[in-house]
């Protein structure tokens, strides 16, 4: 039986680093999932993020992304590939549409976004971006990795390609680290913006990407390409852990929304706590997104900032015994972390100011424990810095 995406009938499968058995069931339910036509695991979501726009970009393009995304991503984007000759223009996700058309460059080819931004826990205006990309005849691609497809599916918006780091809520368990690149087979590859796309591949006999497989052009040249050359495969059992994952998703979201939304009410009505950042809270800034994109939940992780700056917040973390301090986030078990001195420590003042990060800002990932035994530890920690 042939894949849609594949090089070879499954029956004479010839290396892992392009696909293995296991890998490819666990790629085609996650495309499954996400309602797409095809999907590439990667060893970590950083992986994913990489190709993801390396499959398109090259020395001399640009790209535009949300200034409100994950740390390690925007320095991803401002400086290593710009020591690639790829240029990123960082907007601000809730500029006028006006304003993002203005950043578009002749050499820009993609935009970027997280459908919940890390740590800051804004919501991306999908169908807004997917409208703006599409006039311009570039892909909006998405990380989906905090609501995952339970919570939403980016491409019923308009989104072309979805990513993710499995690591997070995919896997829950926080036994092995993964990526995937997600594809809609819905964008125009022929549209005269990519000719790598239509024109044959030296590097892979010749072949014409869009002639010889049509809708799954991008996710086969990401996987014939970039795979080959880069080799950030997952391991067979990587993905076996995976799976274990995937089979109770839809079951641990509804559970980590109900927890974190009790969570987030205390947090709100606490005096301790400056403010609170928690979408599915009718007061929030993004509530209205949120019930557009996220009906049924906004995942497990809260961002609050508590009163007294970054040392009171250390020492409310330092306090905690149910909750642990690690960088980790979206696992079944309740983590904290302080953004400005772990995944944004190499931020500029500036740049912490521009994605949302606070000295006082905590991000609260809630687990599947009791939550009443998780709101009891945040108040015996919230007395011990009084």
């Amino acid at each position: 039986m042939w894949q849609p995406y594949s090089m070879t009938p499954t029956k004479s499968l010839i290396y892992s680093r392009f696909e293995n058995p296991t890998v490819m069931a666990v790629e085609e339910k996650i495309a499954a999932l996400e309602g797409g036509i095809g999907a590439m695991c990667t060893s970590s979501g950083q992986a994913a993020s990489l190709l993801s726009l390396l499959n398109i970009l090259k020395a001399g393009d640009s790209f535009i992304s949300a200034a409100t995304i994950y740390g390690g991503t925007i320095n991803l984007f401002a400086y290593t590939l710009k020591k690639l000759g790829i240029e990123c223009i960082f907007v601000d996700a809730d500029a006028s549409e006006d304003e993002i058309r203005a950043a578009f460059k002749p050499n820009t080819k993609a935009v970027f976004g997280e459908t919940l931004a890390n740590p800051a826990l804004s919501v991306f205006d999908i169908e807004k971006f997917a409208k703006i990309a599409h006039e311009n005849k570039v892909p909006l691609i998405i990380d989906n990795t905090f609501p995952t497809p339970i919570l939403c599916r980016p491409f019923e918006y308009g989104a072309d390609i979805v990513i993710h780091s499995t690591t997070k809520y995919m896997d829950g368990h926080a036994v092995q680290g993964g990526g995937v690149i997600v594809d809609s087979g819905n964008f125009d590859w022929t549209n005269g913006n990519f000719p790598e796309f239509t024109e044959p591949d030296e590097s892979y006999h010749g072949t014409i990407y869009t002639k010889a497989y049509g809708k799954a052009a991008y996710i086969v040249k990401a996987r014939m390409q970039l795979m080959r050359d880069f080799g950030c495969y997952p391991s067979a059992q990587s993905a076996f852990y995976l799976n274990l994952g995937l089979e109770t998703l839809h079951i641990r979201m509804k559970q980590y929304c109900e927890n974190a939304m009790k969570v987030a009410e205390y947090l709100e009505a606490n005096e301790h706590v400056e403010s609170v950042n928690y979408p599915a809270l009718a007061g929030n800034k993004y509530h209205e997104l949120a019930k557009k994109y996220l009906p049924d939940g906004t995942s497990g992780v809260i961002s609050f900032i508590i009163k007294g700056g970054r040392s009171t917040a250390v020492k409310f973390m330092d306090s905690l015994k149910l909750a642990s301090n690690e960088v980790h986030v979206a696992d079944i078990r309740t983590c904290v972390l302080h953004p400005a001195s772990a995944t944004h420590r190499q931020l500029t003042d500036e740049q912490l100011v521009a994605a949302g990060i606070n000295g006082g800002l905590i991000r609260l990932s809630v687990g599947l424990e009791n939550v009443d035994d998780i709101i009891d530890d945040l108040r015996q920690a919230f007395a011990a810095i009084d």
